[in-house]
């Protein structure tokens, strides 16, 4: 300050004729002793300043807590204070402490980068243990806030006083070592828990203590990492310090209490009753005789290579000068000219302080609306040098001023706890893969979780993943659980064992009714052929020809058209045949009525009239097919609800109405051709068609009737294979049971088929 205050009384750009004087105190850190003005005062004062004596500002005090008391008493005044050292993030409430400026961040600040750095290692549990001070409760506060916001648990946040009993003291160590695997903050001297040291762990300090020189010795600590402030160098400082006369130190309490320390020995003029009362120990001490050589002198107060906190104390000075010379002084042709009487009020300079934006050496110095500066922070790392004595590293540094997200930069090699160069680890629990979720831990912190398995359905693409989420419909997950894929498209096709094997069982029917065909087309002269009608038994076998090959629509990636066409030519192809078998019945009816004396029934049934029926019955058919197609047809669609890990193509129904409408017009059909088949079986005939006819539409009724409940509860491509069956099944009853016997006679009994042997009436 002293040094500061000088520069600038010898400056001709700042406050040129203007001198400034000074009063320094000595708070001994207490609040009450700080507000009583102080103990051992030096001046600066009088005829040497160019007024008289007016508090323009306040310097100081270095901690929060006295601060604070400060800036009570003399912020009604509108007297401005700045601190070069008081950091508690209370002070930038402009509301309680209006006059309160600052040289060194806030707290705030701190805690920000503090929970920063501890993210930035991926740091999820940590405890804190803090000063019970304004200090350590303010900044604690602000670090959990910040902590939280980027997802940090703490575990435990303890205080403590030097002034507390040492049972509380050794409650607080007992906490910090019960959570072994903790990384702990400390803002709290760190002098206290060296009493009862930890076990090893990694430890986070606060600028409180992180670079005092004292705190270096406590190896325990080794590996530590925390933000101090920024390194500086101001030019001239040493030789200033260096200057001591012995004039000089004698004229100072403060030099005079310095140099007996710094030398061990005893100026003479301080054989005082109350210095020596105060220090009983000057009595035993050499008296100084001159040769105390200060150039030579190895310690703390001639080290001014890389100052911190005194940077901060030389800002505060070049603030409040930089303050009075833009309240007294104007600017002429570039030179300035201050006017050494204008009267200059406290709150003029609270105004002033506000504007002041300069560059002093290097060091920039202005203030926000809170009255702080912007905040740059070194991070350094306690490492342990080539003799074992712990050594103060910087190996980053953090400028909030940047960008969200690249405030912190780390350009060198940390060591940790223990001298380990690898990233030490504090979780509750290991992240969570991909695949899984967190569920809380009941009565534990929210980082404390168990990772459970996304449900079915459901994935998590991301590490530590609060929720899975559901893929999308037509998406279903990977094995991991991690992925969304397409889901398999399933259909009855071509390329499968089930399809090749209908598609062959729907080829072998067509080609044996062909073959059938052939065999009656061959024989068509023969009386057993042409007994039995052989114009409806071609046309019975052409539909059933038509009937095999309908069931391949069913089979392959269904599509707008085959949807169509599989259900209609389906139905039509069924009524054909039916409607054939029906008039292969009426027609033995009316031939046995015909053989009753005096009867001509078959007059009324002649061929014209059995293919007027067969067409009308289709006809109904093509009608009821057309309706359908019209109002609401088939279509192709996704079946997503069947099976969830895959989709099913399938044909909707599109109007079940129509659907059943053909199914129940086929089976009525049926149902008539059955009764007048049963009714017409013991008909005296040595070949009566009607039994044959009988048991195949038994057996078409059998199969449509399991066909419903199968096709209703068969699931996917199932139901379709379900409908190829019954349509197989039904039309190889047909053609077996009809044409099979006529064709053993023609094949392998020629000598039956005979007129003789086929007119021949026996009772059955």
């Amino acid at each position: 300050m002293v040094f500061a205050i000088e520069e600038i009384n010898k400056s001709t750009k700042l406050l040129p004729g203007i001198r400034l004087g000074y009063q320094i105190h000595d708070s001994c850190a207490s609040v009450t002793v700080a507000l009583s003005n102080g103990l051992d005062p030096v001046f600066y004062t009088g005829a040497n300043c160019s007024k008289s004596s007016t508090v323009m500002a306040v310097v100081g005090e270095s901690g929060s807590t006295p601060s604070i008391s400060i800036s009570h008493v003399i912020g009604p005044f509108n007297i401005p204070q700045v601190s070069h050292s008081a950091t508690c993030a209370c002070l930038s409430d402009k509301r309680q402490y209006p006059s309160f400026f600052r040289t060194i961040p806030s707290d705030q600040f701190q805690a920000v980068a503090l929970a920063k750095l501890v993210k930035h290692f991926g740091w999820t549990w940590i405890g804190a243990v803090r000063s019970d001070s304004d200090y350590g409760n303010n900044g604690m506060a602000s670090f959990l806030d910040a902590a939280q916001k980027e997802g940090i648990c703490v575990e435990y946040s303890e205080s403590f006083y030097r002034t507390h009993p040492r049972s509380r003291i050794q409650r607080v160590a007992d906490v910090i070592r019960r959570f072994l695997h903790l990384l702990t903050v400390l803002v709290f001297p760190v002098l206290e828990l060296s009493r009862e040291p930890s076990p090893p762990r990694q430890w986070i300090g606060s600028e409180g203590w992180i670079t005092h020189p004292d705190m270096l010795r406590f190896t325990f600590c080794a590996g530590a990492i925390g933000f101090a402030i920024q390194k500086s160098v101001i030019p001239g400082l040493r030789d200033f310090l260096l200057d001591l006369s012995p004039t000089k130190v004698a004229a100072s309490p403060v030099l005079t209490e310095f140099w007996e320390d710094a030398f061990n020995c005893r100026l003479e003029q301080t054989r005082t009753l109350t210095r020596l009362r105060s220090d009983p120990i000057t009595w035993y001490k050499r008296v100084c005789n001159g040769s105390e050589d200060i150039q030579k002198l190895q310690s703390p107060y001639t080290d001014t290579s890389q100052v911190r906190s005194d940077n901060m104390v030389y800002k505060a000075i070049y603030a409040i000068a930089h303050a009075i010379h833009n309240a007294v002084c104007q600017e002429t042709n570039s030179t300035p000219q201050c006017d050494k009487l204008t009267r200059t009020e406290p709150k003029q300079m609270l105004t002033q302080l506000k504007k002041v934006n300069f560059s002093q050496n290097g060091y920039h110095v202005s203030f926000d609306a809170n009255g702080d500066p912007v905040a740059t922070y070194e991070l350094v790392n306690w490492q342990k040098s080539e003799s074992g004595s712990i050594v103060l590293v910087t190996v980053g540094y953090y400028d909030a001023s940047l960008p969200l997200g690249q405030e912190l930069h780390i350009n060198r090699n940390l060591t940790w706890a223990e001298g380990s160069t690898q990233v030490p680890v504090s979780v509750c629990t290991d992240s969570c893969p991909q695949g899984t979720h967190k569920v809380l831990q009941e009565g534990k912190s929210i980082c404390c979780y168990d990772c459970v398995p996304c449900p079915v359905g459901e994935i998590s693409n991301a590490t530590d993943s609060s929720d899975c989420f559901p893929c999308p419909k037509e998406f279903w997950p990977n094995a991991n659980k991690d992925t969304c894929f397409p889901k398999l498209v399933e259909f009855l096709s071509f390329d499968e064992v089930l399809g090749i094997i209908l598609a062959a069982f729907s080829v072998g029917g067509a080609c044996l009714a062909i073959i059938t065909a052939s065999v009656f087309f061959r024989h068509r002269t023969s009386p057993i052929v042409r007994a039995n009608n052989s114009e409806l038994s071609f046309l019975l076998l052409f539909s059933l020809t038509l009937c095999f090959l309908c069931s391949l629509t069913f089979i392959g990636a269904p599509s707008e058209w085959s949807c169509m066409l599989r259900h209609t030519a389906f139905g039509i192809t069924f009524v054909l045949c039916i409607s054939c078998v029906l008039c292969k019945t009426i027609v033995v009816l009316m031939a046995f009525k015909a053989t009753l004396p005096g009867s001509n029934v078959m007059k009324w049934f002649g061929p014209p009239q059995q293919r007027m029926t067969v067409v009308s019955f289709t006809f109904i058919q093509v009608l009821i097919c057309t309706i359908w197609l019209v109002v609401s047809p088939p279509f192709p669609m996704k079946n997503l609800t069947t099976y969830k890990e895959r989709i099913i193509l399938e044909c909707a129904l599109g109007s079940a109405v129509g659907f059943w409408a053909v199914l129940g017009y086929i089976g009525l059909l049926a149902v008539f051709c059955f009764v007048l088949a049963v009714l017409a079986r013991k008909l005296p005939d040595n070949f009566n068609e009607a039994k044959f006819i009988t048991f195949s539409m038994l057996i078409f009724c059998a199969v449509w009737i399991t066909f419903i409940p199968a096709y209703v509860s068969s699931p996917g491509k199932f139901t379709v294979a379900v409908e190829i069956f019954a349509i197989l099944a039904s039309s190889f009853g047909l053609i077996l049971c009809i044409f099979a016997p006529k064709c053993f006679i023609i094949l392998f009994k020629p000598e039956k088929n005979t007129k003789k042997h086929v007119m021949n009436k026996t009772v059955s």
